[in-house]
């Protein structure tokens, strides 16, 4: 699809105002999907031994994109992902690839400044008063480093709350990070949700 008629579909001016490139997920080449594309079911993370300093960095990373999404700093949480990251939730912890089998997120950059957009809308229903979430991380491990690519998995555990209702979230995240100088940044975030398959009054539209 092209930019022109993506604008037409989401309404110029609304939503994806001011963005001038077209990419999206499904143009992405699968050496981007990284080990994103290795399932998740009966997936057992294996630690290596690693300097202190590395791990306290990476805790540091997955806290603070926790605390962004819970406090809505939606840019500034998209900002952790590089050039060419990709936040990507499969619908199944066996799938592969977003390009043969339908996935809940499959967002590059452009695609996470246009949800990010329709979320700060006046009119997004989604956002009425008393909607928030709230993250806890643990069990981070660090499964491989080089110079440039370090490997993580970790555990998650989300609460939302949408005026009167509550409703849990947990999975696990497995990052593939890249070094930019001496920082850390998202090259793939695979969000697998133990509950992915569950009946939802409403569908997510916010981040997990």
């Amino acid at each position: 699809m092209k930019t022109t008629e993506v604008k037409e579909v989401l309404a110029t001016g609304v939503v994806i105002e001011g963005i001038q490139s077209m990419s999206g997920a499904d143009s992405i080449e699968p050496d981007h999907i990284g080990r994103g594309r290795q399932p998740s079911q009966g997936y057992i993370p294996k630690a290596i031994k690693i300097d202190a300093a590395l791990q306290r960095q990476v805790e540091e990373l997955l806290f603070h994109q926790a605390a962004l999404l819970d406090n809505k700093a939606w840019g500034e949480w998209g900002k952790l992902f590089s050039d060419e990251g990709v936040y990507w939730m499969p619908s199944t912890p066996t799938q592969t690839d977003w390009r043969r089998e339908a996935s809940i997120f499959a967002e590059d950059k452009f695609l996470m400044e246009v949800r990010m957009r329709r979320l700060l809308h006046p009119n997004a229903w989604s956002q009425a008063a008393q909607w928030g979430t709230n993250h806890i991380v643990g069990n981070i491990v660090i499964e491989a480093a080089d110079t440039n690519t370090v490997e993580v998995y970790s555990r998650f555990q989300m609460m939302e709350m949408r005026r009167d209702n509550i409703r849990h979230f947990g999975g696990s995240y497995r990052h593939t990070l890249v070094r930019q100088g001496g920082d850390l940044q998202i090259k793939l975030q695979r969000v697998d949700m133990t509950n992915g398959q569950a009946a939802y009054d409403y569908v997510l539209q916010a981040w997990v």
